[in-house]
């Protein structure tokens, strides 16, 4: 069969190679398998790549690059228009040749995709994915709105997978568990949680983009009242973005020099020793569907305390670990790692429920849910 994937994923050219996201192109590498041929409608963008970007390590999976579109700026808004030609010349050419397609969302281009999917009959399989938050609470972009409304109705025909467990879904939207871990990291995690005890100085660690949505800011506050209280704690901060300088300067301001630590931008393959040596995982993000930051982090034995948004409180319950609370109670997150610093034993005990509950997001169980997907996923 032949697949064809519309997503914004970002890709660059590295010499003569095109690597991308790593987290996706990690997802799509497994997914290749199921494949013969897999064509993938995304984002091309001049520049360097970062650090986190991987090649494809499937041969027959082909990158169809188009060049990027949208941002925050009302320029990079506009651009959206100047390129939908483009892109809905692209999409109607590429969807009669696939046997299933799979558009991830939310994206402008995965907008146009879901729209055009309503107004052809080929392929009749059809998967789309909606990475944010299925059921958000605050103010969001219209465009977000419509995809999700698009989506809820079933007009682009096929399955739809999202984050967490709603009451009152459709038959055609699944929930799903993104996955983002191998075999081999499942069981150097467990090996490394095994070996694990909750002591001072509490290891924190923060891995994400570095800016105010992702909650740094808030969780450096959390850290400092932390230190207030006499805790001992040490931050380890993996991420990069165009605010990194204000938020060091924020730690040193607070007198947090020696507590935190930032690293910069790592390829996957280093986070692993992160992971292994960390208590607690502190994610006060504003919006997330659900990070895979936080699977990959439990699967090392590290207790999440998250945000309650998205799925995260729901995951977090259901596998009984870990805490979720809004994303400004910062006197909440604080009280929470002070807890488990003094009640080792319950620490240990979520730690080792994360283990378990992270092999759900192993790219072999993604597989066997996929088949599933596909036989579901006709469009008649």
């Amino acid at each position: 069969m032949k697949l064809l994937i519309i997503s914004h994923t970002p890709h660059y050219r590295q010499g003569k190679t095109i690597v991308g996201l790593g987290a996706t192109v990690r997802e799509i590498d497994h997914l290749a398998t199921l494949f013969e041929s897999v064509r993938h409608v995304a984002f091309l963008h001049p520049g360097e790549a970062p650090l986190s970007a991987l090649p494809y390590t499937q041969e027959h999976v082909e990158l169809v690059g188009v060049p990027p579109a949208g941002g925050k700026r009302l320029r990079d808004k506009l651009s959206i228009l100047w390129l939908a030609p483009l892109y809905i010349r692209i999409i109607l050419r590429e969807l009669p040749k696939a046997d299933v397609v799979h558009v991830r969302c939310p994206a402008s281009i995965s907008l146009m995709a879901i729209v055009l999917m309503a107004l052809v009959r080929r392929p009749r399989v059809r998967w789309t994915k909606y990475a944010g938050n299925w059921r958000p609470e605050g103010h969001e972009p219209l465009s977000y709105r419509f995809q999700r409304w698009w989506l809820q109705k079933g007009f682009q025909g096929g399955v739809v997978t999202v984050n967490g467990e709603w009451p009152d879904q459709p038959p055609h939207i699944f929930s799903f568990l993104n996955p983002c871990l191998t075999s081999e990291e499942i069981a150097e995690g467990a090996q490394a949680a095994a070996e694990k005890e909750i002591g001072e100085p509490i290891q924190v660690l923060f891995v994400g983009r570095l800016e105010a949505e992702k909650g740094i800011g808030r969780a450096l506050r959390v850290i400092e009242r932390l230190r207030r209280r006499g805790l001992e704690v040490a931050f380890h901060v993996v991420g990069d973005g165009p605010a990194r300088r204000s938020f060091e300067e924020q730690a040193r301001q607070a007198g947090l020099a020696e507590t935190v630590r930032f690293y910069g931008l790592l390829p996957r393959p280093e986070l692993g020793r992160f992971y292994a040596r960390a208590h607690i995982m502190l994610l006060p993000s504003s919006g997330e569907g659900w990070p895979k930051v936080l699977s990959e982090a439990m699967a090392y034995g590290v207790v999440p305390i998250a945000s309650a948004v998205g799925s995260i409180p729901h995951y977090l319950e259901k596998f009984g670990t870990g805490r979720a609370f809004a994303p400004d109670e910062i006197d909440h997150y604080t009280e929470a790692i002070a807890w488990y610093a003094s009640h080792p034993e319950a620490w240990k005990q979520e730690s080792r429920r994360g283990v378990e509950a992270a092999r759900l997001y192993s790219y072999e169980e993604y597989l066997r849910a996929v088949e599933g997907l596909l036989e579901a996923g006709a469009y008649d």
